[in-house]
């Protein structure tokens, strides 16, 4: 029986010539216009996979960094910083998966799922969905953070940048200011795209249980214990708090929407955020190997207890 580790290498492996992705590609594509056109009942398709079935067959994990634990060792995919011990990987092992497959990859944005990944223009990851086999019984997907932001470290690319802004106005809300209500608008806008990505996975795979997790409580909501440690205005870190819960909100609407299970990350770190006593979120100078505000080896077991209990396990 290959392991989690063997099979995750292979997938990165596969798919590497320009062949193989276009055609992939152009799979992915031709099926989410079929799931627009015949509006494909995605929660029917849930409730068919019903009970623990989801551990039987092929789990297969899709997303961003967060869901790559990217940065930690060991990594597996060093083009995404994809690591072995993301949520993913451990869900599968909770699970003892028979099969697992993780394409997550550092910087995917909802259009990852569907199109190649590109970095200066060589291809990064192939589309996420290409994966998704009809003999998947479990899809995990986190992404829509990288959507925030003009780069591909989506809202953390935010924070740094409020963090840039705060010298001009130590006092004020210099980063609300700079985005108004831009942010709340690419939450909004990638919403539909991520409807089109839950009715694709239901296509592909009809059989699969499939879990969405959220965003892990990179910020907390009193702004008050990160003086400090985060160089961000009180003001603007109240903000930055109000547009990761519209993220996370969103995120979970949508799931619910397209016959998916929402995982609570949030609930699973709130308390461990970067700026607490105990952080499991790391902070812009990470002290641990994580990308900055993000999960560290421990806020990646957090999110995958999560998912796992959003499972019933």
């Amino acid at each position: 029986m290959p392991t989690a580790a063997a099979d995750s290498t292979r997938t990165a492996r596969t798919g590497r010539t320009g062949r193989r992705r276009k055609a992939a590609a152009a799979l992915v594509g031709a099926a989410l216009l079929a799931g627009a056109l015949t509006g494909v009942p995605a929660p029917a398709q849930a409730a068919e996979a019903s009970g623990t079935a989801f551990v039987t067959g092929r789990y297969v994990a899709l997303g961003d960094s967060y869901a790559a634990g990217a940065g930690i060792p060991a990594l597996t995919a060093g083009m995404c910083l994809r690591s072995d011990h993301d949520y993913g990987t451990l869900v599968a092992g909770g699970l003892r998966s028979p099969a697992y497959t993780d394409v997550t990859c550092a910087g995917a944005k909802v259009a990852a799922l569907t199109s190649a990944q590109t970095d200066g223009g060589a291809v990064v990851n192939g589309p996420q969905l290409a994966a998704v086999a009809p003999d998947a019984t479990l899809v995990s997907l986190t992404v829509g953070g990288n959507d925030l932001g003009t780069s591909d470290l989506g809202f953390a690319d935010v924070v740094a940048a409020c963090s840039a802004l705060a010298v001009t106005d130590p006092l004020g809300t210099p980063c609300q200011d700079a985005y108004g209500d831009t942010l709340t608008r690419r939450v909004d806008a990638a919403a539909p795209r991520l409807a089109d990505a839950l009715r694709l996975i239901h296509l592909q795979a009809p059989r699969a249980t499939v879990v969405v997790a959220g965003y892990p409580a990179v910020l907390p909501a009193e702004p008050s214990s990160c003086l400090g440690k985060l160089p961000v205005t009180g003001g603007d870190l109240r903000y930055l708090r109000s547009v990761l819960d519209r993220l996370d909100t969103m995120v979970a609407q949508t799931a619910g929407a397209g016959g998916a299970v929402y995982a609570d990350t949030m609930a699973a770190t709130t308390g461990h955020d970067t700026c607490s006593a105990d952080p499991w979120i790391e902070g812009l100078l990470p002290a641990s190997p994580a990308l900055p505000l993000h999960p560290d080896a421990t806020g990646e077991r957090a999110m995958a207890d999560a998912v796992l209990h959003a499972l019933g396990r």
